[in-house]
């Protein structure tokens, strides 16, 4: 423009794109925001006080309303995440509940969030289909991203069910909850816990000794197959004989029970020396939800509960590459206004997988974090 009376030309630069269109928040507000809330579990009510001590006067319902818009910025990283993560050959599943609000009938309901990682990526992601908890959620999402592998889970059900018939993948369960239920049994029946305790002990002390070696995958599968499968078909055959003796009412007849239906699911582990024992890094990968339902106690609704997986599972990735979220988050908010500009076109594949955590924090060193301090 030219001002009437000047001989000069007044440029005016274009304005940045912001993350929330019209939005007063800039990134760095959104993403303190977000961690505040998901990271260090802090209600939003708790963080308008912190705002206001710091001289920012923000209320409730506008810190509130920033929560969707961020998480739906974040979805494209997400849906991608998600998609890297069935790409894996090994990956383990939990769930585990979340309050939800239910506004017609003025309470909270129990619902269910599920959490996926690959394994070896450490890429972690958490899904959330209307507090769903039937196999066919997981089924559903392997069928979509056409997943072929090993599925480590606990003893649930619902992972029989929805893949009993599916030849592309292969279930794997989990030693330590065989051996809780064992050791549930211990002041009912001692001889017999304590049997089987100790023979599971023998087969975690193999895994320790691995480690402890440094042995590659090839070399863990020899020497399982040296060592553990003895074991394994050794406890099997116990349970045949001696197992059918206990009641089935009893303490231990249920560990023997759960242990034995379970038991060549169990055996699996011994065809790849990169699968694991256990699925204890899937539990406590799911600890931020029960750490978040202790704290802001619940999900407004559905969708919020969806927005809460979108921010947990790059969260929860970071962690997973020891990246620090808060430097990851403002840098990312920032750009993804720019990858997402266009809305009659999809931003590229290629774009949005620079934008997640383990490939991000390659080309930012600066924001790695000292494994030993998270």
């Amino acid at each position: 423009a030219k001002p009437k009376g000047t001989g000069t030309d007044i440029r005016i630069a274009p304005m940045p794109l912001f993350p929330i269109n019209k939005g007063i928040a800039d990134a760095t507000l959104l993403a303190e925001t977000i961690l505040n809330k998901y990271e260090y579990h802090l209600p939003l009510y708790r963080q308008v006080q912190q705002y206001h001590h710091l001289g920012f006067k923000v209320n409730e319902s506008t810190i509130a309303s920033w929560i969707k818009p961020t998480a739906d910025l974040l979805r494209p990283l997400y849906d991608e995440l998600v998609a890297e993560i069935f790409k894996s050959h090994y990956i383990q599943c939990d769930e585990t509940t979340t309050p939800v609000v239910d506004k017609e009938k003025h309470k909270t309901n129990k619902e269910y969030i599920w959490m996926i990682r690959a394994v070896k990526e450490r890429l972690r992601c958490f899904h959330y289909d209307d507090g769903s908890r039937a196999g066919a959620v997981i089924e559903t999402l392997a069928k979509q991203h056409h997943y072929m592998g090993y599925l480590q889970c606990d003893g649930f059900a619902g992972y029989e069910t929805a893949f009993r018939n599916n030849n592309n993948m292969q279930l794997v369960n989990c030693m330590a909850h065989i051996r809780r239920r064992f050791e549930q049994a211990l002041d009912e029946n001692r001889q017999a816990a304590e049997f089987a305790l100790g023979e599971i002990q023998k087969l975690y002390q193999i895994e320790r000794n691995c480690t402890e070696s440094n042995m590659s995958d090839a070399e863990r599968k020899q020497k399982r197959n040296e060592l553990a499968r003895p074991i394994m078909e050794h406890l099997k055959a116990w349970m045949e004989t001696e197992g059918v003796k206990f009641s089935e009412r009893s303490l231990i007849g249920k560990a023997v029970t759960y242990a034995y239906t379970r038991w060549d699911n169990m055996m699996r582990y011994l065809e790849d020396g990169s699968l694991m024992i256990d699925n204890n890094l899937a539990e406590n990968a799911i600890r931020p939800i029960t750490l978040g339902r202790k704290n802001y106690l619940f999900c407004g609704n559905h969708e919020a509960a969806g927005w809460m997986s979108v921010i947990c599972s790059l969260i929860g990735t970071c962690k997973e590459h020891n990246v620090n979220p808060r430097m990851y988050l403002n840098d990312v908010i920032a750009k993804m206004p720019y990858v997402t500009a266009n809305p009659l076109k999809s931003p590229a594949k290629s774009q949005v997988r620079q934008l997640l955590p383990h490939v991000w924090i390659q080309s930012h060193p600066e924001a790695k974090l000292d494994a030993s301090n998270q």
